[in-house]
């Protein structure tokens, strides 16, 4: 049985969320080389009101995944297998050995940047809870047009999708859907719009910013979640990695994936329970739990016993 560890993406931020992290020496490490690397303290990035750059919530997820990692890594929780949603897959590669720390910096704030200055206000992203796919994408094509595009973005589970466009475009399909039998339409807290063809720009100026950039093998299991499968070939991860901003994430058939690949336990890193939600419905006979609210010794106690083979 194998060890999941999973990353989340934007919309996942809270306020303070660094400085919630563990006060050990790997954690204050991971700050560090953010530092120097950035020039000024990661620590000032996760205030409300620096949150609302898309830079800084990008920065601060990355910092906060591979920190935790980290520090459960000192402790000798190690994973088996890895995925990221949208930016986390950043951590992701970080902590399958496939990315450098300091250039998965260098470019987490670049992706942001780019993403940013694409569309600074006016779009975003909101999710659509009780309607499957099929149901979804007549909706959408009733509103999308070149004045008000939308797309669908996320895959989060069967009945659950994000759609990504702009303000007008979301705000008329969420209408739609609750007179359609959605349960629950709600913004997110993206204010651009992830994982759709309006960052198809965005996303080959980011693919220059890879020149340069040394890509290796994975140490471990990395799933892709925009692809949905695991990848192992740099060049490969590189590419996901670069263009994923505008790749829908398919974070449903990723969980179901690392299932079938005998991931028992997935271990959600800082911050928030939002993937644990949506992993476990398919851990049935496995066990998906966050960092945020577990005390370390408990969560060591989850990674050894799932290493031990013992029933959850």
């Amino acid at each position: 049985m194998s060890v999941l560890f999973t990353f989340p993406g934007q919309g996942a931020q809270t306020p303070g969320m660094l400085h919630a992290l563990p006060g050990d020496a790997a954690v204050a490490d991971t700050l560090a080389e953010a530092a120097e690397v950035l020039g000024h303290d990661p620590l000032k990035l996760d205030t409300a009101c620096a949150l609302a750059s898309t830079r800084a919530v990008q920065l601060c997820l990355l910092i906060a995944g591979v920190a935790m990692a980290r520090s459960l890594a000192a402790r000798g929780a190690l994973p088996d297998m890895v995925a990221g949603f949208s930016i986390g897959e950043y951590a992701a590669a970080v902590v399958a050995g496939a990315l450098d720390y300091g250039d998965a910096v260098r470019l987490v704030a670049r992706r942001g940047q780019l993403m940013e200055q694409a569309y600074p206000t006016g779009y975003g992203m909101a999710a659509i809870i009780g309607l499957d796919l099929a149901q979804l994408e007549p909706l959408l094509a009733r509103v999308h047009c070149a004045a008000t595009p939308v797309y669908i973005a996320n895959l989060n589970a069967p009945r659950q999708t994000a759609i990504a466009g702009s303000e007008p475009a979301l705000e008329a399909v969420m209408a739609l859907a609750l007179a359609h039998g959605a349960g629950k339409a709600k913004r997110l807290a993206v204010s651009v719009p992830s994982h759709c063809p309006l960052l198809e720009g965005a996303a080959l100026d980011l693919r220059a910013a890879f020149d340069g950039v040394a890509m290796r093998r994975p140490s471990l299991v990395y799933l892709s979640s925009s692809a949905a499968r695991a990848l192992f070939d740099p060049a490969r991860i590189r590419d996901s990695l670069g263009a994923n901003m505008a790749q829908r994430v398919q974070w449903s058939s990723t969980v179901r994936l690392a299932w079938e690949r005998g991931a028992r336990l997935a271990l959600e890193m800082p911050p928030g329970s939002v993937l644990t939600r949506l992993t476990a419905p398919d851990f049935t006979d496995g066990v998906a739990v966050c960092c945020d609210g577990n005390r370390g010794d408990s969560l060591l106690a989850l990674v050894q016993r799932e290493r031990n083979g013992a029933a959850p």
